[in-house]
């Protein structure tokens, strides 16, 4: 078995020192130009010639848990395309989004500009209640931060495309429950895959109908945000405020109005990142499951893009 690794932006070296004792009967190589043909791939935004080389793969494994990248090229057509599920994301997510979400709810950017000012104030405490939580997309991640708001006592709702059930979560599914969704949701939490269908879903029209004093947290993908709609929401006052994490262009350019706007908070793409030692054990596991013949999950649909 010949295994490649391809990822743009990533150093090699340690992905194929570590993927060689993980697979010890395979024969695991960075990819070169014109590198003889292999079986399974792990990449990460690989260049279209990387492949045009590799025609007969049978499995594209994509260090990553989005593949909105991968969708784009056109790929070894019997080959199957394969996300991590978690590879040490998940938890970190869930950190994330609610260190977003309790500096919001407890006003503590309010208190650090006060102290920097010189003053000593005090807030009224806030309920709970008033701020439930709506996160779009209940895959491996959203589940885990699903799970670690309900440990704040904050009301969690979902949006999904297909009809899910998460004890203590009320769950919103398809199109025709996407405004109710957003009507009972304060806090806006995305953690959709990247589509066609999921392209700019936060916009003027849904954005509105979140509850008077809304707040995005987009840790998902940059593409799913109309950046001048959430801007004219913001200075209108529907909107409370944002936590970015992903954008249209990485980095921001210089001058970028997220870089200054008083309201929203800014981070450079990492509220998750791949875990090199969990991630290579998955996909080593699954390889050898897939040669074994036996199913394994994070199999890519194609047509629904992840």
């Amino acid at each position: 078995m010949r295994i490649l690794f391809c990822a743009n932006g990533t150093k090699a070296a340690p992905w194929v020192g570590a993927l060689r004792p993980a697979l010890p009967a395979a024969t695991v190589d960075e990819w070169q130009p014109g590198a003889p043909q292999a079986d399974y791939a792990v990449v990460w935004s690989p260049p279209q010639q990387f492949l045009d080389e590799q025609p007969r793969l049978k499995g594209v494994f994509n260090i990553g848990a989005g593949v909105d990248a991968l969708m784009k090229l056109a790929l070894p057509p019997e080959a199957i395309v394969v996300r991590i599920d978690d590879g040490g994301m998940a938890v970190q997510m869930a950190e994330f989004v609610c260190h977003a979400l309790i500096r919001h709810f407890r006003e503590l950017d309010g208190y650090q500009q006060d102290i920097a000012a010189g003053k000593w104030s005090y807030r009224k405490p806030r309920s709970r209640a008033d701020f439930p939580v709506g996160i779009m997309g209940l895959g491996v991640l959203g589940l885990r931060v699903a799970q670690a708001v309900q440990h704040f006592e904050f009301p969690v709702l979902a949006w999904s495309r297909t009809a899910k059930t998460v004890p203590g979560v009320r769950c919103f599914t398809g199109s025709e429950q996407f405004d109710d969704f957003l009507a009972a949701t304060r806090v806006l939490v995305c953690l959709l895959p990247l589509t066609s269908e999921t392209q700019n879903i936060m916009n003027t029209r849904s954005l509105s109908r979140l509850m008077p004093g809304g707040y995005v947290i987009n840790v998902a993908r940059g593409g799913h945000l109309v950046e001048e709609d959430l801007v004219a929401l913001l200075d209108s006052g529907h909107l409370a405020g944002a936590a970015l994490d992903v954008f249209r262009a990485e980095p921001l350019p210089p001058g970028h109005v997220f870089l200054r706007h008083p309201k929203i908070t800014v981070t450079p793409h990492t509220s998750a990142r791949t875990l090199r030692d969990e991630t290579i054990t998955q996909i080593a596991g699954k390889i050898l499951a897939f040669e074994r013949g036996e199913p394994i999950a994070g199999v890519v649909d194609r047509q629904r893009g992840y």
